[in-house]
């Protein structure tokens, strides 16, 4: 092969359509079905109940 033959690709163009679909498919799927991420006000607001919750136990050990 010299410079001037057009490289062969190494796999049809089907393949790499199939899997660009099924990569997209696996990033849908993670982002709607399988992803426990909460709202940023309900994280928001567990944080603060963790504070909370461990300011209160920090005062009641020094107080025991």
């Amino acid at each position: 092969m010299t410079s001037a033959q057009p490289a062969r690709p190494a796999g049809s163009r089907r393949d790499v359509q199939a899997s660009v679909l099924a990569a997209l498919q696996l990033v849908e799927d993670a982002r709607y079905l399988g992803s426990d991420r909460r709202p940023h006000r309900q994280r928001t607001r567990l944080l603060a109940e963790r504070t909370v919750a461990s300011r209160r136990l920090a005062r009641d050990l020094r107080a025991s």
